[in-house]
């Protein structure tokens, strides 16, 4: 018993001094640390979180103007759906060999320069666009990426919510878009990995 409370007191210590050293993070003096706890005082929150634990909150006044150019499409969606042209819309496609290899072809003819070649916005022109392309790869996955809403994104393009996309609506016709959706919904596989489909 007496062995035990021996060994409990340094642990103790030892958990007391880690939480100590873990509570500032590297670089930060214990002024800045005041100077930041007062600051988040300010804010009249009652948040048990230090402050240089807080992200960004998310909120239509504080995002960036390129975060709200990104959600202006998703925001319409939520609110009021597909533009009629695009209700009810959904692939025809099967994901068969064939309209993959279509897919790929329309995809890195007209998609890849902006979305990169595997989706992940990292084409040769993403650097010069703002707001960056879209992370097609991951945003295909997303439940409110429907048909519909993917074929009316490549249809219309970006222009109503300011961003870059072109529209694809005269260059593209809808067998084609279908083929490129088909094509990322996928996985944006490389040329020969559908071969056995």
């Amino acid at each position: 018993m007496i062995f035990a409370r021996l060994c409990a007191a340094p642990a103790a210590t030892f958990v007391l001094a880690l939480g100590i050293a873990l509570a500032l993070p590297q670089g930060i003096t214990e002024a800045e640390a005041q100077s930041s706890e007062t600051a988040r005082e300010e804010l009249d929150d009652d948040m048990w979180d230090p402050s240089w634990m807080q992200r960004d909150r998310w909120s239509q006044q504080e995002m960036s103007a390129g975060m709200r150019q990104r959600m202006a499409r998703h925001w319409s969606f939520m609110h009021n759906g597909v533009p009629a042209a695009y209700d009810g819309q959904r692939n025809p496609l099967s994901p068969d060999a064939s309209t993959l290899a279509e897919g790929r072809a329309l995809y890195q003819a007209n998609c890849a320069l902006c979305h990169g070649p595997l989706g992940m916005g990292d084409g040769d022109t993403a650097r010069a666009l703002n707001p960056s392309p879209a992370l097609l790869a991951y945003m295909i996955q997303a439940p409110m990426q429907v048909d519909a809403y993917m074929l009316w994104a490549i249809s219309d393009g970006g222009a109503a919510f300011g961003t870059a996309m072109p529209a694809f609506k005269d260059s593209l016709t809808s067998d084609e878009i279908w083929k490129i959706i088909t094509f990322m919904r996928v996985g944006f596989p490389l040329d020969g990995e559908d071969e056995g489909d």
